[in-house]
């Protein structure tokens, strides 16, 4: 075939240029779209949030998934008795999953993946020409991965928490010093900061929350604040808690003790962002050998590999 088209005189020219113009222009597209699909994928989420917070947009659809979860939870409760260990109620609690259905839910849930990871993995397995050791060994490990998915998914919830609780915990403190500065009393300027804060993060807003109905509900500062620590498995929490009580127990200034403790929490802050930048150029090692370096190898290289493959393929 190239012989002939060499015979006719008309030869396959790959302008080098024109290759890498179009190479950009599919790369600029594919980022593009990309990044407008998850605007509108954000955009979706607030719409339905909002229309979730006016009216019921899809009951049958809120029907399902609560016969789905009755369903799991009734798994989960037949296969743990009805008890659930206290490592698991704290994680549970820590991630965010205050209810009491939360340990039979999360091990129906469990049980639920395990059998349908078996079921489809026999399904895929069972056709294939391979031995019988073999199909066992590959049905186990489609029971065993979904199996653990929401352990996975359980500790993730729980570091996005923790998380968020670092980053907006030193601007709460600060709203507390500036409230106790001003003549306000600690309880008062709790629940104005806790009310202030839940559209910046709720996290933090519902754990200050839950630590006030605890107050009120007739448990002491120090028992509310140990609670609120260990709901959220936050160390900074933690801190917080130790240096309001013994403020408190000693008489000492709270707003001093809050300033202080803001400023060392930034200070935590800033020498983890700065080691985590120092981390950075180690990390970066993998994503230019994977994507970076072939790039370029393929733009300067490119041009006079296609000049030598035209030079060999149609003298």
């Amino acid at each position: 075939m190239f012989d002939e088209i060499a015979k006719n005189g008309h030869l396959l020219r790959i302008r080098p240029d024109l290759l890498v113009a179009l190479f950009c222009f599919f790369a600029v597209v594919f980022v593009g779209t990309g990044i407008l699909f998850l605007r509108e994928q954000h955009r979706g989420s607030l719409r339905k949030r909002l229309a979730a917070g006016a009216f019921d947009a899809h009951p049958k659809e809120t029907a399902a998934r609560s016969r789905f979860l009755l369903l799991v939870e009734k798994i989960g409760n037949f296969v743990s008795h009805g008890q659930a260990s206290t490592n698991l109620w704290e994680q549970l609690i820590r991630a965010g999953y205050l209810s009491r259905a939360a340990p039979a839910t999360y091990t129906g849930i469990k049980i639920f993946l395990f059998v349908a990871g078996l079921t489809v993995a026999a399904i895929l397995v069972a056709p294939a020409d391979r031995s019988i050791l073999q199909k066992i060994w590959l049905v186990s490990l489609g029971g065993i991965g979904p199996f653990f998915l929401p352990n996975v998914v359980v500790l993730a919830r729980e570091r996005r928490r923790r998380e968020e609780i670092r980053r907006y915990l030193p601007d709460v403190v600060d709203l507390l010093e500036i409230c106790v500065s001003s003549g306000i009393g600690l309880d008062m300027a709790w629940n104005m900061v806790a009310e202030q804060i839940h559209h910046v993060s709720p996290v933090l807003a519902t754990a200050m929350d839950l630590s006030n109905f605890e107050i009120h509900l007739g448990a002491t500062r120090t028992e509310a604040m140990r609670n609120m620590a260990m709901r959220t498995g936050a160390d900074q929490l933690s801190s917080l808690a130790t240096i309001l009580v013994q403020s408190e127990r000693f008489g000492t200034s709270v707003a001093i003790a809050l300033r202080e403790f803001a400023g060392a929490m930034r200070e935590e802050r800033r020498m983890t962002a700065e080691e985590g930048a120092e981390k950075m150029a180690v990390k970066l090692i993998v994503p230019m050998v994977l994507f970076i370096f072939p790039a370029i190898i393929i733009v300067t290289i490119g041009p006079a590999a296609i000049n030598i493959a035209r030079v060999l393929l149609f003298r």
